[in-house]
């Protein structure tokens, strides 16, 4: 999977907010959160259409964007990167990290148990 910025990153999560979109309604929905210029914005989709993250067809003189990257298999992918760079490829050290700053909540710590029982009753 290619390597994707941050800026890039909040153009690709606005555009799976709902797709196919234009590029005015991924400029509308970033600046609810962003106040970045409409060049940015197009700059950042031409770069993930070159990236063959995105992909898009022209209607009526305007383009309109959709992902051909799956928000679920991109977070997938980032997230054994980052336990692979950081952790050693080992998950527990990153749980432990955020049990012992008291970052996780009732609602992390039963889902947690959750995982961990459903993984044992599938590999046990």
């Amino acid at each position: 999977m290619t390597e994707i910025s941050k800026a890039e990153f909040d153009v690709l999560n606005a555009l799976w907010e709902g797709y196919p979109a234009s590029a005015n309604d991924i400029i509308e929905r970033l600046n609810k959160q962003k106040d970045w210029h409409d060049k940015t914005v197009k700059t950042l989709l031409s770069r993930l259409v070159k990236k063959q993250a995105i992909k898009f067809e022209s209607q009526d003189r305007r383009y309109w964007y959709s992902p051909l990257i799956e928000r679920e298999s991109y977070v997938v992918h980032e997230s054994k990167s980052l336990i692979s760079r950081l952790f050693e490829g080992r998950v527990a050290p990153l749980v432990a990290g955020f049990a012992r700053d008291d970052s996780l909540s009732r609602q992390d710590i039963n889902e947690l148990k959750a995982l961990i029982e459903k993984w044992e009753k599938d590999n046990g």
